[in-house]
């Protein structure tokens, strides 16, 4: 129970920072408790979330692309995006909630010169990455909860 909920609180965690796999994390603790004498979750409700955590850990990686076509971005901002998106990703947290952002921006100027279009398009890929973060945090806090009810339940037994 306490590896689990380590791995509920370091899963928490991984929603705000992104070198962290938040979801995959707290789908680990629930899984832990699976080893218990009296196993609380069923097979249908592990499948259900780990579905869930697939879902959530690769749109992680698609939202700031769509946030940035759905501001105006073109090809050019959303390749710009994906590609600072992943040039990010060695840069540690803030290249990866900075990269899609300039890589956005820098393909929009490319495409088009026009400043405007390009930060507009680099604001919908912060704003994707912000609803990423928002859906990750969802989801670990209900695993969280399903955890903190069976620990409850095991307690109070």
């Amino acid at each position: 129970m306490i590896l689990g909920a380590l791995l509920m609180l370091v899963g928490i965690a991984g929603c705000v920072l992104p070198f962290l796999p938040g979801p995959p994390l707290c789908f680990v603790g629930l899984l832990l408790q699976q080893l218990n004498s009296d196993p609380p979750f069923s097979a249908s409700f592990l499948w259900l979330w780990a579905g869930i955590t697939a879902v959530v850990t690769v749109l992680d990686y698609f939202i700031p692309v769509y946030g940035a076509k759905t501001f105006g971005g073109s090809k050019w901002g959303m390749w710009g995006c994906t590609i600072g998106l992943i040039a990010g990703l060695w840069f540690g947290p803030f290249g990866i909630i900075i990269g899609p952002f300039v890589g956005a921006f820098i393909g929009e100027m490319m495409a088009s010169n026009n400043a405007h279009r390009a930060f507009k398009s680099a604001l919908g890929s912060f704003a994707g990455f912000l609803f990423g973060t928002l859906f990750k945090l969802i989801v670990c806090f209900v695993m969280t909860w399903y955890f903190g009810v069976f620990v409850y339940h095991y307690i109070v037994q």
